[in-house]
């Protein structure tokens, strides 16, 4: 009997999930709306980021919003509906996919975000309760210290203890969130995030990191 694994007609839907996830995921929203709002190139200003904090550098708190809102919902759309019309396989692929595609678009050259509204995204669609978690972390370490980047890495680095611990169950089949395979992910996407973080990490270390809304120098 052939090797299910090694059967591309029974293995494509998979590479399928994971391709079109890639695809949405590498949709520049930040980039998109900041030329159409004739803003010029968010690229060329602050940290060259594409993602909402550096779409706030250009003052425009709405197209942040948006940026913010798109980015995640890009995520969490891919596993919905993976989900919906699948299975929980899919929808990891699927998320993964779109994470991934955020950070190494197509479209740019594979030069993206550093990902953390698409991973908070993939994170609430995955499981709720934990995408939640990660969301109120992020948002109250930038409350209490007003930096991005250390909201992001201290949301990243929780994300898989609290898969972990807020088990319940998914919404279409019953599956306990809290599995090995969703902590194995929430672990891989947190990895990336810290690796794009890189240079905003050496920044925290000699105290020169911008805060949220001011201009990087």
């Amino acid at each position: 009997m052939p090797d299910p694994l090694g059967d591309f007609s029974l293995t494509w839907p998979f590479y399928a999930a994971a391709l079109i996830g890639y695809l949405i995921g590498s949709i520049p929203f930040g980039l998109v709306l900041t030329k159409m709002a004739g803003l010029g190139d968010v690229r060329q200003i602050g940290s060259g980021n594409i993602g909402a904090t550096n779409v706030l550098r250009t003052g425009n708190k709405g197209l942040a919003l948006a940026t913010l809102l798109l980015d995640g919902g890009k995520g969490a759309v891919v596993v919905i509906l993976a989900n919906i019309f699948f299975t929980q396989d899919y929808a990891v692929l699927a998320g993964s996919g779109a994470f991934i595609g955020h950070l190494f678009p197509i479209w740019l050259k594979f030069k993206g975000g550093k990902g953390v509204a698409t991973f908070i995204g993939v994170m609430l669609a995955l499981s709720w309760p934990a995408g939640i978690a990660v969301a109120l972390t992020w948002l109250l370490t930038a409350l209490i210290f007003r930096m991005s980047s250390l909201s992001a890495l201290v949301a990243a680095a929780l994300a898989p203890v609290y898969i972990h611990l807020l088990k319940t169950n998914l919404p279409f089949d019953g599956t306990f969130y809290g599995d090995t395979q969703r902590v194995e992910v929430a672990f891989f996407m947190a990895v990336l995030i810290f690796i794009r973080h890189r240079e905003n990490i050496a920044r925290l270390l000699k105290g020169k990191e911008p805060k949220i809304g001011k201009k990087k120098s």
